[in-house]
Parts: C-alpha cells; sequence; structure tokens
C-alpha cells in the first residue's frame, strides 16, 4: 500500500486502457467558502471514453456531454462531505472522507486507485497519490468531470434557496460578489465558519 504523501507522476500512460479496472477518484470543492465537498470514483468502461481531460479545460458544453456518456457506461461512486464535516475535522480530512465514500458507493472494492493529488487517505485500497492525474488518467479525469458536475448542480440548488451570493455563477468561491454579499447578508448554514473569510465577516 502507498502511504498517505506519497506520490508517483513518471512514465504515466494517458491512453484508456491504462486505467482497465482501476478506479480514478477525484474532488471538487475544496476552495469555496460554501457548499460540501464532493468526490468521485470511476472505473472506466473498457472501450474508453473519448474526450477526456481534466474539467477544469473543459467548456460546461463538453462536461455535460462526457457526464452522460459516464454515467451510461462506467461505474461510479459520489461521496460527499457537508459543511458540518468540513468545520468540524477541516477541509483537508473531510475531502480525505468524501473520496473515501465515493470509492465505498462503487460497490465492490476496486483493485486499485489512482487519486488525483499529493495525498491519499488512510485506507486499506492499493492507491497511488498521482500530482494532475486528473489531465493525465482518464479515469481520473472522468472522476474530475462527474465530481464538478455534481457539485455545481448542488450549489445551483442551494443559490434558488439563497439567491443573494451569487452561487449559481461562483459556486460558492470567494468571488468579490460574494464576499460583498457576505458583508450584506451575512453568513448562510452552507457557509465553511471554518474558513477565514466567513469567520471574519461574523465578527464585523
Amino acid at each position: 500500500m502507498t502511504h498517505p504523501g506519497s506520490l508517483k507522476s513518471p512514465g504515466i500512460d494517458p491512453s484508456p486502457a491504462a486505467c482497465g479496472s482501476v478506479a480514478g477518484v477525484d474532488e471538487a470543492g475544496r476552495g469555496p467558502l460554501a457548499g460540501p465537498v464532493v468526490a468521485a470514483a470511476v472505473i472506466l468502461c473498457p472501450e474508453g471514453i473519448a474526450g477526456l481531460a481534466d474539467s477544469k479545460v473543459l467548456s460546461a458544453a463538453q462536461r455535460a456531454r462526457l457526464e452522460i456518456e459516464i454515467r451510461a457506461h462506467c461505474v461510479f461512486g459520489i461521496g460527499i462531505a457537508s459543511v458540518e464535516e468540513i468545520d468540524a475535522i477541516n477541509i483537508l480530512q473531510a475531502t480525505m472522507l468524501a473520496m473515501t465514500r465515493a470509492v465505498e458507493a462503487l460497490g465492490d472494492a476496486p483493485g486499485h486507485v489512482l487519486v488525483d493529488g499529493n495525498r491519499l487517505p488512510r485506507w486499506s485500497y492499493s492507491a497511488e497519490a498521482i500530482v494532475k492525474g486528473d489531465a493525465l488518467h482518464p479515469c481520473i479525469s472522468a472522476a474530475s468531470i462527474i465530481a464538478k458536475q455534481e457539485r455545481d448542480r448542488m450549489m445551483q440548488r442551494a443559490a434558488a434557496e439563497h439567491p443573494h451570493y451569487g452561487w449559481e455563477r461562483n459556486m460558492g468561491y470567494g468571488t468579490p460578489e460574494h464576499l460583498a454579499a457576505l458583508r450584506q447578508h451575512g453568513s448562510t448554514t452552507l457557509h465553511r465558519r471554518s474558513f477565514a473569510p466567513v469567520a471574519q465577516m461574523a465578527l464585523l
């Protein structure tokens, strides 16, 4: 087993066959001031999915199309860590928790897990942490798309209940619009009170 903090990046094969039955894992939502952190785990179908890439470099239309294909043809699991959990155990540990839940949601334990980043949860799976893995392994790219799409929908629904903060546009990130609304309207139950900008607003 690879221990937390280890990484492997040289000699990575980015072809769909490189992932095979291996699960790719990525998260969305570590940096925002509001909303949960969402992780996804994906085992690609044998034929792969054409056009996979890091979700951040894809257009909204490309992400939407690829999400449909991934959900239709691949095995996937989604894990969520709530705002309450983020505030209780910190964002890093909450991210690890969401990743663990995503892999558990696959059903059967994968033979190997590739995780985007440089840290791993403390779990018993055979696993590697891969820096910029979402741009190198298509199974991690697929996970990044599923995680982002799922979290974006959650924030868009939350925006309907809390319309002042522009979450349908900023997805909870600390944009000038979001910070201005925090100053004017205060925080909500979906704000991460352990994050400095939100905590500081509470003191004003």
